[in-house]
């Protein structure tokens, strides 16, 4: 069963997977990132654990896997396939595309940032399935954005677009990391609710889910720390949809995990800010943790597409020289092999496009439950010898 290698790398833990040409998770592992060991360890854990797929999939399925996508936090540059930095992890400048490339093998592989390669998958897999304009937003330690076009993300000119967590909301704020005064993700995030819930409680061990329980009892204090932080992301929102226009607001991360205790004040909040903009579906988002490890599925199925296009176009264009004689007969033997290689990476693209293409408006009611409920479904197999990953998991 053809199948590629997605890694989602965190700051504390790797999610990874291999996933079908339709989407489904065929296997799933986690690994800690292991971050106290220095940013060369980790990218030695990221190179060790793609291997180590790679040969589970050879095993488990007959081949190896066709591609691999990995997301990663910090500024990347995808193009030129480069994490160029992330304060989590302590790198800088790590050509992580070439290095996967060589340790597995050659296949192709493609880079991303983590919340837009989530944001990829929301927007062909979940929450913004048949919307041709949204904005993902998760809620987490910090805020970012992921800005869906047609079932693809912008990254902007320099790989840089959706940093909504660095738009000042309060120009006399707390003071970001950034730089700035009153950033959204110093007043919105789970880590601000976190800091202002501990403070007014008393509780340094207090974080945002115990400040949304409170406001769910009705604590006073809580609701005034709840409102402060929804009117903050209010006025965020509705900057990023006076520029953007999006059809759908997926809201994602830790708070979002509050529900209606978060949503609820947050629509009303939205629509009492706008005047003449387009008040957009507000949602939050479907796939939960899952969505960095899709996103990056995609991403490798969207080279495997890309590639065997390539392939076709240079196919035809061997076969239109032959039909006017361009093609000597020394060159027959060679068109035959470059013939067969292209049908296997045709075979490729009618697979990947599933994914790749018709995920963004027909992906089958049975994938998405798969992905929705955050379980995958594995296809029916021969019994398979005992998952020599698995037990390298720490749940």
């Amino acid at each position: 069963m053809r199948h590629v290698i997605a890694l989602d790398v965190g700051g504390t833990g790797m999610k990874a997977a291999l996933v079908g040409a339709d989407g489904t998770l065929l296997h799933e592992v986690r690994r800690a990132t292991g971050r106290e060991r220095g940013p060369e360890a980790v990218v030695e854990g990221i190179l060790g654990f793609a291997a180590d797929l790679r040969a589970y999939g050879a095993e488990r399925f007959g081949a190896g896997a066709v591609a691999a996508g990995v997301a990663v936090p910090g500024i990347v540059d995808a193009e030129r396939g480069i994490a160029l930095y992330a304060a989590n992890l302590g790198w800088r400048d790590v050509p992580l595309r070439e290095l996967l490339a060589a340790r597995l093998g050659g296949v192709p592989v493609a880079l991303g940032h983590d919340v837009r390669t989530g944001g990829l998958a929301e927007g062909r897999l979940g929450a913004g399935r048949g919307a041709d304009r949204f904005l993902f937003v998760p809620l987490g330690t910090g805020i970012a954005g992921a800005i869906g076009i047609d079932g693809a993300i912008e990254a902007g000119a320099h790989g840089s677009a959706g940093e909504i967590g660095h738009v000042v909301v309060r120009p006399d704020g707390p003071e970001c990391g950034c730089g700035q005064r009153g950033c959204l993700e110093t007043l919105a995030s789970a880590a601000a609710v976190t800091r202002a819930w501990a403070a007014a409680s008393g509780d340094p061990t207090a974080d945002a889910a115990d400040c949304a329980k409170a406001v769910e009892s009705g604590d006073p204090a809580a609701v005034r720390v709840w409102r402060a932080a929804v009117d903050a992301l209010a006025a965020g929102l509705v900057t990023a949809l006076t520029l953007l226009d999006p059809r759908t607001l997926i809201i994602g991360g830790g708070l979002a995990e509050a529900g209606d205790t978060l949503f609820t004040p947050l629509r009303a909040a939205v629509e009492a800010r706008v005047t003449f903009q387009a008040l957009p579906e507000i949602v939050p988002a479907a796939l939960g943790d899952t969505a960095g490890c899709l996103g990056a599925g995609l991403l490798a199925w969207d080279l495997v597409a890309a590639g065997a296009g390539e392939a076709r176009e240079s196919t035809e264009a061997a076969e239109a020289g032959e039909t006017t004689g361009e093609v000597g007969d020394s060159g027959e033997t060679g068109e035959t092999g470059e013939t067969g290689d292209s049908a296997d990476r045709s075979t490729d693209a009618a697979e990947a496009t599933d994914v790749a293409g018709d995920t963004r408006t027909t992906q089958s009611a049975e994938s998405a439950e798969s992905v929705e409920s955050s379980v995958p479904a594995t296809p029916a197999a021969p019994a398979a010898p005992a998952d020599p990953l698995a037990t390298e998991v720490t749940a």
